[in-house]
C-alpha cells in the first residue's frame, strides 16, 4: 500500500516529522495545537484561540490531502487543565457547527487526555485526528 507524507512547516522551517500521512483512504494527523504555521508560536494565552487555530490547522491539513473534517473517524485531545474540558467541547461544537455539521449527528471516536506540558510551555491544548478520504 503507497503512503504520502505532507511535510509540516513552521516559519518556513520543515519539521522533522509530517503534518499527516495518507495510507490508502486514512488520513493520520500529527498534533495540531495553537501554534501558528507562519511563526511557530503559540497564537495567544487564551485556550479558545488556541483550540480555533488547532482545529484550523486541522481543516487545512485534510483539505491538503484530498478529504475534510466531516470525514474524521477518530481524535485525540491532550489537554493541559481537565478543568477546560468544558470549554473545550464547546469550542469544538461552534466549530463544527460552522465548518464541519455532519460530525454534530456523526461525531468521530474521541480521547481525551490530560498531559503536563506540551511542546511550548505556553500551549494549554493539542488535537490530533485519523480521517477517511471518501472513494
Amino acid at each position: 500500500m503507497k503512503k504520502k507524507t505532507y511535510p509540516l512547516m513552521y516559519a518556513g522551517k520543515k519539521q522533522p516529522f509530517a503534518r499527516s500521512v495518507v495510507v490508502g483512504d486514512l488520513v493520520f494527523l500529527s498534533g495540531m495545537s495553537g501554534r501558528t504555521m507562519e511563526t511557530g508560536e503559540v497564537s495567544s494565552e487564551n485556550l479558545v484561540d488556541q483550540i480555533k487555530v488547532a482545529l484550523d490547522k486541522i481543516r487545512g491539513a485534510l483539505t491538503e490531502a484530498g478529504t475534510s473534517m466531516d470525514n474524521i473517524i477518530k481524535t485525540t485531545i491532550y489537554l493541559k487543565r481537565i478543568e477546560d474540558y468544558n470549554t473545550f467541547r464547546q469550542t469544538e461544537r461552534e466549530y463544527w457547527q460552522k465548518n464541519a455539521p455532519r460530525l454534530l449527528e456523526e461525531p468521530p471516536a474521541s480521547t481525551l487526555v490530560q498531559i503536563t506540558s506540551l511542546s511550548k510551555p505556553n500551549m494549554l491544548v493539542e488535537v490530533e485526528a485519523i480521517a477517511v478520504i471518501p472513494r
